[in-house]
């Protein structure tokens, strides 16, 4: 399995090539990039560019990019609108899709391969509408993607919206063959359990969010800090006809002293093999 980092860790700080080396020390083969302006501004040139000549000289990879869930520099605490791309009001399903093709736009220059997507919010429910929407912004964003050589995956999430077999329904239905999943092991151990999720999307899966809980929230916890069975699902992952990439993502406010974190990094790559 390709060990990947994701920038999620670092999105209080900007994202600079001193986080990347640290990365590929810490035993990363490739990075996701998380699309936050206070992190990456993936609008500004110059930044794009910082981060497009390290990859040029490195060996760590730009595997993937996690798509922008708030469209400014405060992560919506200052009133923001989340970007949402099945919001019921078509102008801010509009307005979240121009952001994220913001992001997709780094691809010219930063060679990233897959855009996570969350298909809406915590709160969302399921209905004929939530079908038709996410479609739409799939076969968009899919269309403005192919170009630039980058895949879309959708990404399970704790809401009705994206529970596995909602994913599947919207995917099949659409007849949206070329867009994968990234399956979130915390999302699925908080929900409908990981063996489930696995089962479901299984056939689709090409990355895998790995970050731990204790099954009743979305905490991010390192892997063996939570109540996820690792062996289990270490070889749940094993089975699969093709395997995914791993792509560790803790959470920014967890208060790691910055010195533990690559061997904590280096440890939870360990834990899945």
């Amino acid at each position: 399995m390709l060990r990947v980092l994701s920038t999620h860790m670092f999105l209080n700080q900007r994202l600079h090539p001193g986080l990347l080396e640290m990365a590929g020390r810490s035993g990363a083969q490739a990075v996701e990039i998380f699309a936050a302006r206070q992190h990456f501004d993936y609008t500004g040139r110059e930044h794009v560019r910082e981060l497009c000549e390290w990859f040029r000289s490195n060996p760590v990879l730009p595997f993937s990019m996690h798509a922008p869930m708030f469209p400014d520099r405060e992560m919506g605490r200052a009133g923001a609108p989340t970007v949402n791309v099945i919001h019921p009001e078509k102008a801010r399903r509009i307005d979240s899709m121009d952001e994220i093709k913001r992001a997709l736009e780094a691809a010219e220059q930063i060679p990233f391969r897959h855009l996570i997507v969350h298909l809406g919010e915590r709160e969302d429910g399921w209905s004929q509408r939530t079908i038709e929407y996410a479609q739409t912004a799939l076969e968009h964003l899919g269309a403005f993607a192919r170009p630039l050589g980058v895949q879309i995956l959708v990404e399970n999430l704790t809401s009705e919206a994206t529970t596995p077999e909602h994913l599947i329904t919207i995917l099949d239905l659409g007849h949206l063959d070329n867009v994968g999943v990234c399956l979130d092991l915390g999302h699925a151990h908080a929900t409908v359990g990981i063996p489930e999720a696995v089962a479901v999307l299984g056939p689709r899966v090409m990355s895998v969010h790995v970050h731990d809980n204790h099954g009743m929230k979305d905490e991010h916890l390192w892997p063996g800090d939570g109540t996820i069975d690792w062996p289990a699902t270490t070889k749940l992952l094993s089975e699969l006809a093709k395997q995914p990439a791993v792509v560790l993502e803790t959470h920014y406010t967890l208060g790691d002293v910055p010195a533990d974190i690559p061997a904590k990094i280096q440890a939870a790559f360990e834990k899945l093999g």
